[in-house]
């Protein structure tokens, strides 16, 4: 992935291994804008293995402003066994509240759609807190819909422990 400078006032490249730490920064903003901090238990360290590591498990796009970290965009490659194609799956989207109503959301949308034309996927899905009704208004005007009848489903490293761990 290339730099793509989309405006004078602020660029979206492809994170590097030297961003770990101002992604963990954004990460916990994150958490406390949406009720959540306790849960934002991840490291540096942790982080940059999963994005940069021998096997690495997501991609992230940093949103830069006057050379500072100011949003960032963390996905992975999912699959489609209904369209047998590869889809982009956002995990998270964030930009600070100073930075906001810039153009910086949207870019990094942009972009991550752009790369799942590159990649030929079939689909970009990303999830949002039911309470937010900004960023639902904001996904809804680039042409994204809500999935009412899909549930989220959920295990947790203890619950899916004890299922590995039973015996048939």
């Amino acid at each position: 992935m290339e730099e793509h400078v989309l405006s004078a006032a602020f660029s979206i490249r492809a994170a590097q291994p030297s961003d770990a730490r101002e992604i963990v920064r954004l990460i916990r903003e994150l958490a406390e804008y949406e009720k959540l901090a306790h849960m934002a238990v991840g490291t540096e360290a942790k982080l940059g293995e999963q994005l940069f590591g021998a096997r690495p498990a997501a991609e992230a796009l940093v949103a830069e402003r006057a050379g500072r970290a100011v949003g960032f965009a963390l996905f992975f490659t999912t699959f489609s066994t209904f369209l047998c194609q590869p889809g982009l799956y956002l995990e998270d989207l964030f930009v600070e509240p100073a930075h906001r109503g810039l153009g910086i959301g949207k870019a990094l949308l942009q972009r991550l759609a752009a790369l799942a034309v590159e990649r030929d996927c079939g689909r970009l899905e990303w999830r949002v807190l039911d309470w937010n009704e900004p960023s639902i208004r904001f996904y809804e005007s680039l042409g994204a819909r809500l999935m009412p009848e899909w549930e989220l489903v959920r295990m947790t490293t203890a619950e899916f422990t004890a299922l590995a761990r039973r015996g048939g």
